[in-house]
């Protein structure tokens, strides 16, 4: 029987404990793994470069320790911030939608889930041009103030005589800076909503009718109240499965592009990550707390 469920909130808490604590654990193993790599090469000498200095020593225990911290602290600020968005927009865009069928993600209705996540994006995206302009706007203000200044004059004649170019003058440069702030603070939002939209929905169309005849994302979900649920499992295989075909498809874009090997590179990619979350997430749930959400 299929059950159509609306994600209407997401519990703050316990998503960004579970989020931190997974992508703390995934920082870690990302540490190892190059730790192992950096000392193969060394010991194999394709770097003699790096002479007799002592990869372990010199780059182990900043990696070890540094990757798992950084991911984490990270990681709650992002997931802390993105719940708070979707529970804001929700009551105005609609929330995630998904088709139940028991445990399967039969179907993921495209425009809410594209829509939502796009405009989550684009905000990120707005805050993230704020601190870019708020960055550039002194460079060039600084390059504006230096070019009205005598000694920018006989540079500027010198630069003009070996180029046969002019150089920008004071309003130039304050212009420039303008046009460079709009752009990162309106135009930055706006390309990330649209593709962000655009690729969300390619996701959700290769998912509904593609991927689904081959496997299907399973969550397993358990009612704690009337429209209150948590997340109980995440079966590992199924859904490391079907995302990973998701992006394998996404992938032969890549070959628009030259790219060949993209759509192979996909898959194992994000099975092997969507595993890892799955079996870490399965692991903490019982420990730390499992991820709640109002169904509707």
């Amino acid at each position: 029987m299929i059950d159509v469920k609306e994600i209407k909130s997401i519990k703050l808490t316990p998503f960004t404990k579970m989020s931190a604590s997974i992508y703390g654990v995934l920082g870690l193993i990302a540490g190892v793994l190059m730790l192992v790599t950096l000392t193969i090469i060394q010991t194999a000498g394709f770097m003699p470069q790096l002479g007799q200095f002592n990869v372990i020593t010199g780059f182990g225990i900043p990696i070890i320790i540094l990757f798992p911290i950084g991911a984490f602290f990270s990681t709650i600020v992002i997931s802390f911030f993105s719940v708070m968005l979707y529970n804001t927009l929700v009551p105005r865009l609609g929330g995630i939608k998904l088709e139940l069928d028991g445990k399967d993600v039969t179907k993921i209705p495209v425009i809410s889930y594209s829509l939502i996540l796009s405009a989550i994006g684009a905000v990120w995206a707005f805050i993230v041009g704020l601190v870019l302009a708020a960055l550039i706007t002194p460079i060039f203000s600084l390059l504006s103030t230096i070019s009205t200044l005598p000694e920018a004059s006989q540079i500027a004649a010198n630069f003009t005589n070996a180029t046969g170019s002019a150089m920008p003058t004071g309003v130039e440069f304050g212009a420039a800076g303008i046009i460079m702030s709009l752009v990162l603070i309106l135009g930055l939002p706006i390309m990330v909503f649209v593709f962000g939209f655009i690729w969300n929905a390619l996701f959700a169309l290769l998912y509904n009718y593609i991927v689904t005849r081959v496997a299907k994302i399973q969550l397993e979900f358990s009612q704690i109240s009337e429209n209150l649920h948590e997340l109980k499992n995440i079966p590992v295989i199924p859904t490391a499965l079907a995302v990973a075909l998701v992006y394998a498809l996404l992938g032969l874009l890549g070959i628009l592009s030259g790219n060949y090997g993209e759509f192979i590179a996909n898959f194992v990619q994000y099975f092997i990550e969507t595993a890892l979350i799955a079996l870490l997430y399965n692991y903490l749930a019982p420990k730390i707390g499992s991820i709640k959400l109002n169904l509707e």
